[in-house]
């Protein structure tokens, strides 16, 4: 089974490298129901994706800060203390990742992420210039689980969809996939993606 696969393609944020934003949060709004609020009523991550599709983190707190005023310092807080939100990779999954590599497979990367805050993402995990390319959901105006994305990462890398196995945190990610005519594994925990490589004949 092993043959029906030529291409890996890995998202980043809770596959390859934790992320949370509470974890600043935890200390600048330390009331936890105070703190609860913000991060679903006001910086949403309904929020937040729209600087994955390319929207400037300025543009997007001058604009919640128009809305929300009493609010302006944790609002461009989330930005500042980013680094913070990201603060190790999964070191059993970048063994993985880098085995892959190491292993001849084809690896690349697809994922929703800011302009801004991948070129800190690069800075703070080098190995992620490690993989043959990225799509960046930021740099391209297009978002997972959108169709499009699939399809622009296929043609960007040469891939065949139906030989490329993509792992990603969110099940509505892996669906979208699947509907593009990949072949997609869901991961919560690093053994996910040992699990589901195995799945499709792939050694680690």
């Amino acid at each position: 089974m092993t043959d029906m696969i030529d291409h890996i393609v890995f998202d980043i944020g809770r596959v390859l490298i934790h992320y949370d934003p509470e974890i600043p949060f935890r200390r600048l709004i330390p009331d936890e129901a105070e703190r609860t609020r913000f991060l679903s009523d006001i910086c949403t991550p309904e929020w937040n994706l729209e600087q994955d599709r390319g929207r400037r983190w300025s543009e997007a707190e001058d604009a919640l800060i128009a809305d929300h005023p009493g609010h302006a310092e944790n609002i461009r807080a989330f930005h500042r203390h980013w680094h913070e939100m990201t603060p190790y990779a999964y070191d059993e999954s970048v063994d993985v990742f880098r085995g892959l590599i190491a292993g001849g497979r084809d690896v690349t990367l697809l994922t929703n992420f800011s302009t801004e805050t991948y070129r800190l993402a690069r800075r703070l995990y080098p190995f992620l210039d490690e993989a043959r390319g990225v799509t960046v959901s930021g740099e391209i105006g297009l978002i997972k689980p959108d169709r499009a994305i699939y399809d622009r990462h296929v043609r960007s890398f040469g891939l065949d969809p139906a030989k490329t196995l993509f792992f990603d945190d969110s099940a509505r990610n892996v669906e979208g996939a699947r509907a593009a005519g990949w072949q997609a594994e869901l991961v919560a925990e690093p053994a996910d993606l040992l699990r589901g490589l195995a799945r499709h004949g792939i050694a680690a």
